[in-house]
């Protein structure tokens, strides 16, 4: 994914590429509902087209689009395929340790992306790389330990969604830290991920659905999922982690499809 993007950036104009940038949350979305089967009712899709959209607005280019090139665009969007699949793939072992998450994928991944660019002849960069430390520390490491957490409870499709709206709010922030204007488009893009977003927050999806027998370990408290006993001393209180077994059952409540939550429907 990252060496593609890259490889799209050294090609294709920087707005291009960031209005490619959105198919990711479409494909993150695509994924989730037709192979993994991950609930969506057209709410939450109308909410996932509303944001995508706004994103589109802000990304979308004032002149040309660019170089004709269509290897660029074709790099960018195989990246968007590959971090639309790690998304789900991470979604499946989100109940495991979000940081330890993280940390293997940031050791692995940032590993072979040295190695790659090593072998195509790059260099540390000097007095550059503490900056580029920090962004790697704030862009990819907490935010992969927050996105993780979100997928937990959210679910894939509706976590890309929320995701997407990563444009207006570095939009946002350029607004009030950098003291630029803001275009007519900002505004509307304001509209529509607005009105996206609160479409996801105000779903209540509630049924009769049935819990399977399942057994795994995440940090969890004392709810209506988790009712069982300890082999050690707890107060029953405070959130905890560790090796649990869930007995099937049968109920009804307003829920996401989060990791107790993938049935059918």
């Amino acid at each position: 994914g990252p060496v593609a993007l890259m490889f799209g950036l050294s090609t294709t104009s920087a707005s291009t590429v960031s209005l490619l940038l959105n198919l990711e949350a479409v494909l993150t979305a695509v994924i989730a509902w037709v192979v993994f089967r991950e609930n969506a009712d057209r709410r939450i899709v109308l909410g996932m087209v509303l944001i995508v959209a706004g994103g589109v607005v802000l990304a979308w280019p004032t002149g040309a689009l660019g170089s004709s090139n269509w290897i660029g665009p074709l790099a960018i969007a195989f990246a968007c395929v590959c971090w639309a699949i790690d998304n789900n793939l991470t979604r499946r072992v989100s109940a495991a340790d979000a940081l330890f998450i993280a940390s293997s994928k940031g050791l692995l991944a940032g590993t072979v992306n040295c190695l790659l660019a090593a072998s195509l002849g790059a260099v540390v960069p000097g007095d550059a790389l503490l900056p580029a430390l920090a962004v790697g520390l704030l862009g990819y490491g907490i935010s992969l330990v927050m996105f993780v957490l979100a997928l937990r409870g959210l679910g894939t499709a509706r976590t890309g969604a929320y995701f997407s709206t990563a444009p207006f709010i570095g939009a946002a922030v350029a607004l009030g830290l950098l003291g630029e204007s803001a275009p007519p488009a900002f505004w509307f893009a304001a509209g529509l991920m607005g009105a996206g977003v609160w479409l996801h927050l105000t779903e209540h999806h509630a049924h009769e659905h049935l819990h399977d027998a399942l057994e795994h370990s995440h940090a969890h408290a004392h709810d209506a999922h988790h009712q069982h006993l300890h082999t050690f001393e707890w107060d029953d209180e405070r959130a905890h982690e560790h090796w649990h077994h869930h007995a099937p059952v049968v109920h009804k409540h307003p829920h996401f499809p989060d990791i107790h939550h993938r049935h059918s429907h």
